[in-house]
Formats: C-alpha cells, sequence, structure tokens
C-alpha cells in the first residue's frame, strides 16, 4: 500500500509540473503572421511589431512576416509610415493576417529628408514639409511659385518676365560672393544651379504639376549630408507616382495679364508746359504726338496651360504614370513668350517578392522663349511728344531722333548723338529666341537581402542634360551701329549645352532592439558636370574683335561619403548624427577635400512634463549643430588654382616669323584656395494643441560662415586684375522663425471647414570679419560711383550715402549734405551707412474655406523694414535731363517736382533716394467648385477662378518694392495682374 501510495503521489507530482510547464510553454509562445496592405494586398517591409505594454517587438522582414514572442492575451500594435496603426487580440497560436490601412493625414506627416524619409513626428532638424493642399494654387508656371509666402525663413522673388525664373533664399543665405542659392533636388538627382544659356532659369523647363510634395530642409543638422552644397539649404522636390487604380486627370486654364502700376512720369501737355519752364530753346524740338511710351511697350497678354496625366497599372505590380503638358505664357512686354511641352513618365514596380523595388522617373521637356530687350529706361526718358510711328522716317517707319540734312531729307546716317532708341522699334525690330531640351530623371533600385531582412542597398543613377540653340537678329533699319559706325544691323547664333551625371550607392540598417530603434544609412556620392558653349559673335562684322569662341569648360566633380545614423529610445528621445565628406575638382589637391558633421538631439516631452495636460497634445523640443560647406563660385571660376591667359586687345600681337599670335594675359590663380565652411546652431520646439488641431513650431538659429570666397582686391602692383577669389573674411545670419496653422473650423455635419496658417521670420546678417571696405552696387552715375558697401560690422550690401540736408520748408538742398565728421569739408568721409534691404520681418498668411462643394482660397506676404536705392529717380529726375543732349528732350519723374534737383552728379548718393520698401501683397485669390458626379460617380469637375498680383499696399513710390540686385531699383519688368480661368476634370 504504502508503496502504491507512493507511486501515485509521485506520478501526481510529475504530471502537475509536465501541466504547468506546458502552460508556461503556451502563453509564452512565438507568434507568427503576415503584415499586408489593405489596398492591394502587398507585404509591408520594416512594419514595426510591439506587444502593448512589455517595450519588445520586432520588424517584418521581406515578405511582410513577423515572429514576435507573446502571449495569449497580449495586444500587438502594427505601425509603418503612411498606414493607420492597428490593434490585434491574440487569441491563439495559428498565424495571423494584418491588413493595414493606408492614412492619408498620416502620409502627409512622411518628410522626405536626403537619402530617405521620417516620420515628421521623428524628424529632429528644422524640416517643412508641404504637400499639394498645402501649396499656393494660380496661374503657377515654375515649381518654386507653389512656396512663395507659405515657409518661414524662406524668400522668392520671381521677376514679370513670362517663365521668368527667381531668386530663392533659405535664412537669407551664407556667403558674400559665392552662391547663396539652395540646393535643388528631384526625386533624389540634385541638380545644377547654373541655367543653361538661352533657358529662363533652372528651373524653367520642369512642369510644376507633376509635383507632389516639397521638403524644404533649412539647418545644418538636416542638410549636411549633402555637404558641399547645402550650406544654403536644401529644397527637395518629389513627383507624382502611378498607382495601381486607373486615374485620368485634365487640368487646364486661361490667364488674361494685365499691367498693374507704372511709374510716374509727364504725359505730353505737361512734359510741354515743364519745357516751357526750364528750357524753352527746346519747345522747338518737341512733336506734337501724346505718346505713354510705357503703354506702348506693354500689350494685354492671354497666356493658357493644359495637363493631361494618367495613372494605373500595366499589371498588377507595375504602377504607370504618363503625363503630357503644355504652358504658353506670352508676357506684357512686346514680343516677350515662353513656352514649354513636356511629357513625364514614371514607374515603381515591385519584384522577387517584394526584396526590389525600382523607380523610375523620366522626363523631357522643350522650351522655347523670345526674350524681350530691357526698354523700360528709354520708356521712362523718351519724349512724350514724339510719336512712335513715322512714316518719312527711313527707320523701317518708326520714329528716330535724327538730323535733317539741308535739302530737309532724312539720312540714315544722320542720328543724334547719345540719343535715346525708340523703345517700340527697339522691341520690334530685334528678334531674339532660343530652343531648349532638356531630358532628365534618374533610377532607383532597392534591394532588401533575403538572408537580413534589415538590411537594404540602394544604387541611384541620375542625369540632367541640356541642349540650347539661339539666334538674335536686329534689322538693318534700327540704329544700331557697327564698329565702323555704320547701321546694318545684326546677326549672331549660339549653342550652349551642359550635362549633369549622377551616381549614388547607400546602404540601409533598420533595427528595432527592446526600446530602442537603430537606422543607418552610409554611402557614396558622384556627381558630374559638363559644359561647353559656342557663339558666332557678330556676323555682319568683320573686324578682329566679332570672331566665333567655341569654349568648352572644364570638367567639374564632386565626390562625397556619407553616413546618418537615427537612433530612438522609447519613442521619445530622438539622436541623429550625420557626416560627409566631400571632395571637389575646383580646389587645388591639398585643400580638396572637407568634412562636414553634424548632429541633432530631439525629445517628445508630453509624457514627461505634461501627463496630466490633454490640451497640449505634442511637445518636441529640438537642439542642433553642423557644419556645411561651400565651393560654388560660378562656372567662370571651374579651376582658380590653375594658370590661365585671356586674349587680350586684338592690336597687341607677338610675331613669330609668318606667324602672328595675341599676347596672352596671366589670369589671377590661387592655389590655397578651400573651402568655405558654415556652422549652424538651431533650437526649437513643436507642438499641437486639442489632438493637434493646431500645430505650431518656433525655430531660432545662428550660422557662423568661415573662409569666405570673396572676389576681393589683390594687392597693389599685381600683373593681374583689379580683384580674385579669395578665402577672407567672416559672415553671420541669426534670426527667429515662428509657424501656426490648423483648422479654425472643422465642422463634418454641415460640411464647413476653414484652415489657415501664418508663418513668420527675422533675420539679421552681418559682416563680422573683412580686412576692407568693398563698394559696390552701381549707382548708374559716371566714374563708376557705388552705393553699397561691404563693412566689417554691418549688413552686407548696406547703403553708403550722404546725410541730406533740407531748408525751413523741409525741402532738400541739391547738393547739400552734413559734415558727419566735423573738418568742414564734405567728401567720402561723411558718407554713412544708412540703412539696407534685408528685411527686418517678413511674413505669409494663407487661408482656405471650404463649404459642400465650394472653396475660397487667398494669400498674403509681407515684409517690414527692407529700404530699396531708388535708381529710376537718382538717375532721371533732375532738369538737366531735358537737355541731356543736342536737341533731345528727357523725359523726367514726377517726383522731380518735389525735389527741383538739377544735376544728377552732386545728388545720386543722397539717403534721399534710399526707401522705405515695406510691403504687404495679396499675392491670390481663387474661388471654385467642386462637381463630384459629372455623367456619373466616377468623374469630377472643378471650376474655378483666380486673381493673382491683386493688390500691394506700401509707401514705396517706385514701381514695385520687390526689386533685385541687392535692393537697387534701376527699373524692372513688371509683374503683371493675372485673371485666370481653369477646369479640372478627373476620371477614377
Amino acid at each position: 500500500m504504502k508503496n502504491s501510495f507512493k507511486y501515485r503521489l509521485l506520478r501526481n507530482i510529475y504530471s502537475f509540473a509536465v501541466f504547468s510547464f506546458s502552460l508556461t510553454a503556451f502563453s509564452q509562445n512565438i507568434i507568427s503572421g503576415v503584415v499586408v496592405s489593405e489596398k492591394d494586398q502587398a507585404p509591408l517591409i520594416g512594419v514595426t511589431v510591439l506587444v502593448k505594454g512589455e517595450n519588445k517587438g520586432v520588424v517584418t522582414d521581406f515578405n511582410g512576416v513577423f515572429n514576435v514572442e507573446a502571449s495569449v492575451g497580449d495586444i500587438l500594435e502594427f505601425s509603418y509610415i503612411g498606414f493607420k496603426t492597428k490593434s490585434h487580440n491574440i487569441e491563439g497560436f495559428s498565424d495571423i493576417k494584418i491588413e493595414l490601412e493606408e492614412d492619408i493625414t498620416s502620409l502627409s506627416e512622411v518628410i522626405i529628408i536626403g537619402y530617405g524619409s521620417v516620420a515628421s513626428k521623428d524628424a529632429t532638424g528644422s524640416v517643412v514639409s508641404l504637400k499639394q493642399k498645402d501649396l499656393n494654387v494660380g496661374n503657377i508656371v515654375t515649381p518654386e511659385n507653389f512656396l512663395q509666402g507659405r515657409v518661414a525663413g524662406l524668400s522668392i522673388n520671381t521677376g514679370g518676365q513670362p517663365g521668368a525664373g527667381s531668386v530663392i533664399r533659405i535664412r537669407g543665405g551664407s556667403s558674400l560672393f559665392a552662391s547663396n542659392d539652395p540646393l535643388i533636388v528631384i526625386n533624389g538627382l540634385p541638380l545644377d544651379n547654373n541655367a543653361v544659356g538661352g533657358s529662363r532659369s533652372i528651373l524653367s523647363t520642369i512642369n510644376p504639376d507633376e509635383i507632389e510634395s516639397f521638403s524644404i530642409l533649412k539647418d545644418a543638422s538636416a542638410t549636411a549630408i549633402y555637404g558641399s552644397r547645402a550650406s544654403n539649404g536644401v529644397i527637395i522636390i518629389t513627383t507624382k507616382k502611378g498607382s495601381n487604380k486607373l486615374s485620368v486627370v485634365l487640368d487646364t486654364n486661361t490667364s488674361y495679364h494685365t499691367l498693374a502700376n507704372k511709374v510716374n512720369v509727364f504725359n505730353a501737355d505737361e512734359f510741354k508746359a515743364l519745357v516751357s519752364q526750364v528750357n524753352p530753346s527746346l519747345l522747338p524740338y518737341l512733336g506734337t504726338a501724346n505718346t505713354d511710351w510705357q503703354d506702348a511697350i506693354y500689350d494685354n497678354a492671354i497666356s493658357s496651360k493644359t495637363n493631361l496625366s494618367i495613372s494605373g497599372s500595366l499589371t498588377q505590380d507595375i504602377p504607370v504614370r504618363l503625363s503630357l503638358g503644355n504652358s504658353i505664357q506670352n508676357g506684357l512686354k512686346l514680343t516677350s513668350s515662353y513656352e514649354r511641352n513636356s511629357v513625364s513618365l514614371s514607374t515603381n514596380p515591385v519584384m522577387f517578392d517584394s526584396k526590389l523595388k525600382i523607380a523610375l522617373n523620366a522626363n523631357y521637356a522643350h522650351e522655347r522663349n523670345r526674350f524681350a530687350a530691357g526698354v523700360e529706361g528709354n520708356a521712362l526718358s523718351f519724349d512724350p511728344t514724339q510719336p512712335i510711328y513715322d512714316a518719312d522716317s527711313p527707320f523701317g517707319g518708326f520714329f528716330q531722333y535724327h538730323k535733317n540734312d539741308k535739302n530737309g531729307v532724312l539720312n540714315i546716317n544722320d542720328l543724334v548723338p547719345l540719343a535715346p532708341v525708340n523703345p517700340v522699334a527697339e522691341l520690334l525690330q530685334r528678334k531674339n529666341i532660343s530652343k531648349v531640351e532638356r531630358i532628365y530623371g534618374n533610377v532607383k533600385l532597392d534591394y532588401t537581402f533575403p538572408f537580413l531582412p534589415e538590411l537594404s542597398a540602394v544604387v541611384n543613377l541620375g542625369m540632367d542634360k541640356q541642349n540650347a540653340e539661339g539666334s538674335e537678329n536686329v534689322s538693318n533699319l534700327n540704329p544700331l551701329r557697327q564698329s565702323d559706325g555704320s547701321i546694318i544691323g545684326s546677326s549672331k547664333r549660339y549653342t550652349n549645352s551642359q550635362s549633369n551625371y549622377l551616381f549614388d550607392g547607400y546602404v540601409k540598417y533598420k533595427k528595432r532592439l527592446d526600446e530602442f530603434q537603430l537606422d543607418v544609412t552610409a554611402g557614396y556620392s558622384f556627381q558630374k558636370f559638363n559644359r561647353s558653349r559656342f557663339n558666332t559673335n557678330e556676323l555682319l562684322d568683320d573686324g578682329a574683335d566679332s570672331e566665333p569662341i567655341t569654349f568648352n569648360y572644364p570638367e567639374h566633380v564632386l565626390i562625397g561619403y556619407f553616413g546618418r545614423t537615427d537612433l530612438k529610445f522609447k519613442d521619445k528621445y530622438l539622436l541623429t548624427l550625420t557626416y560627409r565628406r566631400d571632395g571637389t575638382s575646383r580646389f587645388a589637391p591639398a585643400y580638396r577635400w572637407g568634412n562636414f558633421p553634424s548632429a541633432a538631439f530631439a525629445w517628445k516631452a508630453n509624457e514627461d512634463l505634461l501627463s496630466d495636460n490633454t490640451s497640449i497634445s505634442t511637445l518636441k523640443l529640438r537642439i542642433g549643430w553642423g557644419v556645411t560647406g561651400q565651393q560654388d563660385i560660378g562656372i567662370n571660376n571651374l579651376l582658380p588654382y590653375a594658370h590661365k591667359y585671356t586674349k587680350g586687345n586684338p592690336v597687341a600681337q607677338y610675331q613669330f616669323g609668318n606667324m602672328i599670335l595675341p599676347v596672352g594675359i596671366p589670369q589671377f590663380r590661387n592655389e590655397n584656395l578651400k573651402w568655405e565652411e558654415t556652422t549652424t546652431y538651431n533650437i526649437g520646439v513643436d507642438f499641437g494643441l486639442s489632438n493637434d488641431r493646431f500645430t505650431a513650431s518656433l525655430d531660432g538659429f545662428r550660422k557662423e560662415s568661415v573662409d569666405l570666397l570673396v572676389d576681393g582686391p589683390l594687392p597693389d602692383g599685381a600683373n593681374f586684375s583689379n580683384e580674385g577669389i579669395q578665402n577672407v573674411g567672416k559672415f553671420t545670419s541669426q534670426g527667429i522663425e515662428f509657424l501656426l496653422g490648423g483648422d479654425i473650423i472643422s465642422n463634418a455635419k454641415n460640411s464647413f471647414n476653414w484652415n489657415a496658417s501664418i508663418n513668420a521670420s527675422l533675420i539679421r546678417t552681418k559682416i563680422t570679419k573683412l580686412k576692407q571696405d568693398m563698394l559696390r552696387g552701381s549707382t548708374g552715375g559716371a566714374d563708376g560711383i557705388n552705393v553699397q558697401i561691404l563693412r566689417e560690422g554691418y549688413t552686407p550690401y548696406s547703403f553708403y550715402v550722404y546725410k541730406q540736408v533740407y531748408d525751413t520748408n523741409g525741402r532738400p538742398i541739391e547738393g547739400t549734405y552734413a559734415d558727419l565728421n566735423g573738418d568742414n569739408v564734405i567728401n567720402i568721409d561723411d558718407r554713412y551707412i544708412h540703412h539696407n534691404n534685408t528685411p527686418k520681418l517678413s511674413l505669409g498668411f494663407a487661408s482656405n474655406i471650404s463649404y459642400k462643394g465650394y472653396d475660397l482660397s487667398f494669400n498674403l506676404r509681407g515684409v517690414i523694414g527692407n529700404y530699396v536705392y531708388n535708381r529710376v529717380n537718382s538717375s532721371r529726375a533732375q532738369y538737366k535731363l531735358l537737355s541731356s543732349v543736342e536737341t533731345v528732350a528727357s523725359n523726367l519723374p514726377k517726383s522731380v517736382l518735389q525735389t527741383r534737383f538739377n544735376t544728377t552728379e552732386n545728388v545720386i548718393l543722397s539717403d534721399l533716394y534710399i526707401e522705405n520698401a515695406s510691403f504687404l501683397k495679396v499675392d491670390n485669390v481663387t474661388f471654385g467648385h467642386t462637381f463630384k458626379s459629372i455623367f456619373n460617380e466616377n468623374i469630377t469637375l472643378r471650376l474655378s477662378g483666380s486673381v493673382q498680383n491683386l493688390l500691394t499696399i506700401t509707401n514705396y513710390s517706385g514701381l514695385d518694392p520687390e526689386v533685385f540686385e541687392n535692393g537697387i531699383d534701376n527699373t524692372i519688368t513688371p509683374r503683371p495682374r493675372t485673371f485666370l480661368i481653369n477646369a479640372n476634370i478627373r476620371f477614377n
């Protein structure tokens, strides 16, 4: 009995142990499954699978498969960029299938950065991402105008010519003489910042309707992975891709351009009265016409733009998008026109069980331009009593200033010396045209290794090739004098080409280890630029100085080795480390390489600081530091360290036997030229309110540039020109940026929504070290007088002028200035620095209201505290110009009535002409309606109307307070006011 009892006891203990072990084994088992896209059932690689509450998890492999240790009753959480997070309760141990739904809101939070992407909540640098819904609308001809006024710290100044390029600045730039343009990257292909000759700009051949999103990288921690080309920020453009669902979109608009403003000059009657008071001897030479020469050179214009896109799938695995675009823009100025035809093809197949992803983007563009001559100055000064046309004129029927011979007969060679040319004739008798062909695109291969799904390799091959040809012909009836004094017209032709080839190869490793997530990128980049040009010069003039020129620029190569590590801990502590080593063929071997590191840290502080606060949904603190480089000193300085000679005057020659060789002039070279470097410090905070219904960010930054690449003065006695490229000086830029946006009203019940955003930036720039002053900014006066200065301790291109003295009635006294140094002599020592063209504050505001298919949007943009030198008035508003040349009376701006100045030379540097050019502009107002079902539920139609450049509020007396040339207004082509009608038809 005892043995039997003992046996049964041992057997029961053993059975209980086995049962307990079995429970334990089953409660902590390996759960397996697959994660796919709900939309197309494609497996999703890299999905994070977490066991909720235990801070452990894995990521899916290239087949979307996961294996995670978990227990029955545990909750698995699946998260992936671009998809809604999903939870699953473990009820058993069979394999599970999880379908994730695309999240449009989440997709809008994905930011494209250098060689990758990141969720906006995980970004550590100062990065702004704009999707289609965030962009400007209206007559957008070139891509950068989508962004105008939308991003704090980003300024875009676009000219008034059709298809005109823009001056783009991020945080004010970083250089004095080197390029201040940001790097522009399209689908991973960095563009050359130099447009091919004959093209309007580097972006004029790019179809803006194909753009999906922009990422603006502003601080060094975000840009440093681009190294040598990123000191002025980076703009990343991502174009639209194909999808598995068929979609056809036709977008077309027609626009009408009108003249928004003119310079205020005298009309014919007013001009006659003025001449009779100031210089009656000129009255016999006045005509009987009443011509508004500004109206004469401008005309209302009609433009159009059409884009057709087809998106779908050739097979289930090959999504394709094809787009055809045409844009025709006629300028306000006579003969000015621009046309672009484009074709874009993209495909994004996934192959080999989703291990290989291919992205192919191919684009072709053909640009046709007719450039109008710069005749604005002549239009302002030409006598308004003279007619446009003259039936007796030998100049093609156009009136020109001439002398009659003894018999009263007009002679084509009997012109008044130095007289202005009829501006209408100058436009109509000159044909300056160009054609530009551009092929650009890239193919990217992204392969995930089967044996290690956390590791992938990427190869990106890109090309951007442009060819241009053009000609400029002037009628032999136009008074264009040749070198021998004859009038035979003009004819010349040119061709230009440039190419840009890219190879990027890099690997990416992504791994989650309990509470840590590691993301590493490392690679190599090679980019080569080739350029050449040919110019016939003057074909009708057989002089030695008009021989054809063929020039092949030296090959320009950039090489980079780069790496980036993103480390995330507990999903709230974020660290980014970046390093790039760059080499350029522009510098001598000893100084060819530069090192550009960066680091950034971010803390999602909600849980730690605001655990009990429900109103603040997001709080992220950021701090960053980094170094970027600069070597872009223009295409004419590709080998500044090499021995170079230029051909001198054709008359200066050496004779060796029967050979005659021109004298070669040595050019300055600098073997010690090295990288300009910019160190950036950034601190920022991002926060969201009411579950991120409202979001905001605040950034403070400081940029310090050293070893500036400056075209500065050389020592006296050097056997070169007066200036050469050197590393000289230091430059700083610092500021604050603020952005606030969100849904002011969001009411799904009655379909009324109103969202708005406002941004502001304050930027201060200063030269902190410079060996000596440098004068810049031509006044247009005699002896090369300059009105701006580069001086240590001041903002670059500050105005350097005399302090005007006024009489007791407040009227300026001509040529009388304050003796600021008290030596009783008025000379250059009495000039002082008086303002600059950099705004103290820049503002942007955008609003969009929608209600049951109707929408109303508008954009405002303004700057405060910028100043402009009004060269139109300083060089033209003087009575002496009524008889500036023999028998010719020049029209004047009406501002002369306030100053009553007589001559130009002694007033051109008066601070009177430095004007406050602060402004507020209503850039765009658009009203539209969307019809959701046309014929059937798959077809939608949106009709809209808009006005661009509607209103400018400013105290500036000139044509437009937005000017180029660092704040010098020397007449610009006016920006048109545009009325636009648009139709968008979509079939899904």
